[in-house]
């Protein structure tokens, strides 16, 4: 019998639905976002206050150097906590380290993490910290952040309705490019030349929804704004509008030409063989619904904060389904499953 787990990557919809799903532990009236698909938190309430939370490998890569694979690994657990629409609060972070490590690694590392937290106004508060054999680079651990705010401050995909507009902000394949540019900045120097390197490896922290989704939800939230987000991650623009819609239990209409494009993020992607950009891993690339009425100050406080965003669509009655409109034709819009920026990824270190 083939097996359903993928090769690489995240599980299917279907395995999460028939294996994980109907399993999820004891039954508490306090859980208000169960586990979803295309839905980044839980969130629990406690008292008068709503807590989100997420959880995550520690992903560590020591080419990247440890100082910017500290804050990748902090920002790659934050963006997922933020797109509840709450500020992050809270950090339990679990380190299981190569033996390969060292003293100095470990400094720099947990002095950056330290820095970011700080600046987003995250308190550690517990962990464990060892190093073991058959520990191995990237996945160094996991974590869980929680971030803590009001009942009504919270958004999910529950709250979006048909005609709901969807805005994208900085663009596809963000990740992958910035991934390609930290690892092989060589390249992209002999084929481009060193002020394209330069501006290509300005991606690497731009691998942050942070900033976006605080800056969004600072419009408003549910009737008065923002009602859902999702951080594009595997599958990018395209998995992630399809499990945004899918969450809400709606249809869309996505206008590919009316996404907010990083040029150089798609030169740099096509250049390592990924052709179609709007499915590449974009951690950093925020989707979001909101009502009609506040998209303007939505994309205008975005813009104030140098976070380039767009207008690309609306959610629809379910029985519309989901559509894309691209190069002129409409045609059905269906989940990329396998995000392209594996096979390039791999592909290029084979040389």
């Amino acid at each position: 019998m083939k097996s359903k787990l993928p090769e690489i990557g995240k599980i299917s919809p279907e395995v999460f639905d028939e294996l994980i799903y109907p399993r999820l532990g004891a039954k508490r009236d306090s859980v208000i976002v169960p586990p979803q698909n295309g839905v980044d938190v839980g969130i629990v309430e406690i008292g008068d206050q709503a807590v989100a939370m997420t959880t995550d490998p520690v992903f560590i890569v020591p080419e990247y150097g440890f100082d910017r694979a500290a804050w990748f690994a902090i920002h790659i657990l934050a963006s997922d906590v933020v797109t509840s629409g709450l500020p992050p609060t809270y950090l339990s972070i679990d380190l299981n380290l190569p033996m390969s490590m060292t003293e100095a690694n470990l400094e720099i590392m947990w002095e950056v993490m330290h820095q970011e937290c700080e600046k987003l106004g995250m308190a550690v508060v517990c962990g464990h910290t060892a190093r073991y054999d058959n520990c191995h680079y990237p996945m160094v651990g996991g974590a869980t952040v929680m971030a803590v705010g009001s009942k009504d401050a919270y958004v999910t995909p529950g709250l979006a309705k048909a005609g709901d507009q969807i805005i994208i902000t900085k663009g596809p394949g963000i990740e992958a490019a910035g991934i390609f540019a930290a690892m092989f900045p060589d390249r992209l120097a002999s084929e481009f030349g060193d002020a394209f390197k330069k501006e290509a490896e300005q991606l690497f922290y731009q691998m942050s929804v942070v900033e976006d989704a605080l800056t969004a939800v600072s419009v408003g939230v549910r009737e008065r704004g923002v009602t859902a987000m999702h951080d594009a991650t595997e599958c990018g623009i395209r998995g992630g509008v399809y499990e945004l819609a899918q969450a809400a239990g709606l249809g869309v209409r996505l206008y590919m030409d009316r996404v907010t494009v990083n040029q150089t993020a798609v030169q740099v992607c096509r250049h390592f063989g990924i052709e179609d950009v709007f499915a590449a891993i974009s951690e950093g690339t925020l989707i979001l619904s909101c009502r009609p009425h506040a998209s303007a100050d939505i994309i205008s406080a975005l813009t104030r904060k140098g976070i380039p965003a767009s207008v690309a669509g609306e959610l629809t009655p379910p029985q519309t389904g989901m559509t894309v409109i691209e190069n002129g034709r409409e045609s059905s819009f269906e989940h990329p499953r396998v995000d392209p920026f594996w096979n390039a990824f791999y592909q290029t270190l084979k040389g």
